[in-house]
């Protein structure tokens, strides 16, 4: 077992690494991406933070919606350029009001909305 080192993962061009939040259940809830930074403070905080790319800054998720991610484990791919968080989400994890940002299927071409927005 060794120390984790952030420096250790490789991130793009923009200092950027994609991040697949996954529920404890095994459900994929969506895909955003994050920096050096946020990856640190949601390491220190446990609250997971974002990189916004359309904004240029950290996202904390759920600041404004409440709908937070709380970091149950934090997993590195083989290449270490891809993130999977083990979270425990409060709320719905798609700014659609969805539960996961995968709602679209695409099945004999066509695409399937599998769950609508949910109440409230």
């Amino acid at each position: 077992m060794s120390t984790f080192e952030i420096e250790s993962l490789r991130f793009d061009a923009h200092g950027l690494i994609p991040a697949i939040a996954q529920d404890r259940g095994g459900e994929v809830l969506m895909l955003a991406w994050m920096s050096a930074r946020s990856l640190a403070e949601t390491l220190a905080t446990g609250q997971v933070t974002y990189w916004s790319r359309s904004r240029g800054e950290l996202w904390r998720k759920g600041a404004t919606s409440g709908h937070v991610q709380r970091l149950v484990e934090l997993r590195v791919d083989c290449d270490r350029d891809c993130l999977l968080l083990i979270i425990d989400q409060t709320g719905p994890a798609c700014h659609t009001n969805r539960p996961s940002c995968f709602f679209t299927a695409v099945r004999d071409g066509a695409e399937v909305v599998l769950t609508e927005p949910l109440a409230g």
